[in-house]
């Protein structure tokens, strides 16, 4: 039997159940997909219509396996995690009186940074690859992606005066979103000029999109959430206290957060590359990716997760990289690290 780490069931009217140490997901009497529990990591259930057995959650919790839920749209609903991991007091302390102090400004201009600066490289990566075939969008792309970190200097600057002016947290978020809402603004105008001129991509849209390329980003950031809010809580924090994004009931802030740094390494720079070699995105007439189209690309990203980037002078698969970030941020409220650094990726 193959080794799986990635478990996905989809299929509606699909059921997961335990069947001697694996998983197994069967429709009718057909059995789609097994997974050794011995190597599997995460299970995500990306579909109406799909039921899992309380004793396959059971061996999912004893072994710390998530079980992540998603919308057909991509947008994640629900996560079960065993209750034993919801008991570290200290770190979650540490992580609600650092809001209050410069530690709360100090994460929040590091993720914000970090997703500028990994936005700003991505079209530098990509341009390089037109330099020869066409100038002039390698000229714009590289000017495109100055303009990015650019915004960079505000940073900075918010982070000089911090300390001097006693700024904290609610001081200086407006100002913050405001540096990076204009910074993305020209990440995804560089972005437009990336993709095939037949999706007629109209633009960066959030929840709710029905074009088909901001359809297969949110989705791809959905299969990508899981993977954060997995980390955040192995790490001891709570999925619920950020810092960047506002706290309301229900809103899992940090993991919005703490994903920033990693969208364009792992999302944007898949698709992208898909979308250029032709591969198309399905949908059906609601505008919904279609089945097929959702498990490709939940593979895909979760491939991408499996590759391996350079990290404190070593290279680590990305899923292991957004691991050790956590932690690293964990240590960082609780005083046992002196600064928080955001993943930086060098392509």
């Amino acid at each position: 039997m193959p080794i799986v780490q990635h478990l996905i069931a989809d299929e509606f009217g699909s059921h997961i159940g335990k069947y001697q140490g694996r998983l197994k997901v069967t429709k009718a009497k057909e059995v789609l997909a097994q997974a050794p529990l011995l190597h599997l990591e995460t299970v995500t259930i990306a579909n109406r219509g799909v039921s899992i057995s309380a004793d396959a959650i059971e061996a999912c919790t004893e072994r710390g396996i998530p079980v992540h839920f998603l919308s057909s749209r991509g947008n994640p609903y629900a996560g079960l995690y065993s209750a034993g991991l919801m008991g570290t007091v200290l770190t979650r302390r540490a992580q609600m009186s650092a809001y209050n102090d410069l530690r709360g400004v100090h994460l929040a201009l590091g993720f914000a940074g970090g997703k500028i600066q990994n936005q700003a490289t991505l079209l530098k990566y990509t341009a390089k690859y037109r330099k020869e075939k066409d100038p002039a969008q390698y000229k714009e792309l590289h000017w495109l992606a100055g303009e990015t970190v650019d915004h960079m200097e505000e940073i900075c600057a918010i982070d000089y005066l911090a300390p001097r002016e006693h700024y904290y947290l609610d001081d200086v978020r407006s100002h913050l979103l405001s540096v990076e809402g204009r910074a993305a603004k020209k990440y995804w105008q560089g972005f437009k000029l990336l993709l095939p001129e037949a999706l007629n991509w109209p633009g960066r849209q959030g929840r709710g999109a029905r074009d088909p390329f901001n359809s297969a980003l949110n989705y791809g950031y959905g299969i990508l959430y899981g993977q954060v809010e997995r980390a955040i809580i192995l790490a001891g924090l709570d999925p619920y206290a950020g810092f960047i994004h506002v706290d309301r009931p229900g809103k899992p802030s940090l993991v919005l957060d703490l994903i920033e740094e990693f969208r364009a390494p792992v999302v944007d720079r898949t698709l992208l590359g898909l979308v250029n070699k032709g591969v198309a995105i399905e949908q059906d007439e609601q505008g919904r990716l279609v089945e097929k189209t959702r498990r490709f690309l939940a593979e895909k990203i979760l491939a991408r997760l499996e590759s391996q980037e350079k990290y404190e002078k070593k290279r680590h698969p990305l899923r292991a990289i957004i691991q050790m970030q956590a932690r690293r941020l964990a240590a960082y409220v609780r005083g046992e690290r002196e600064h928080y650094d955001p993943f930086l990726a060098t392509w």
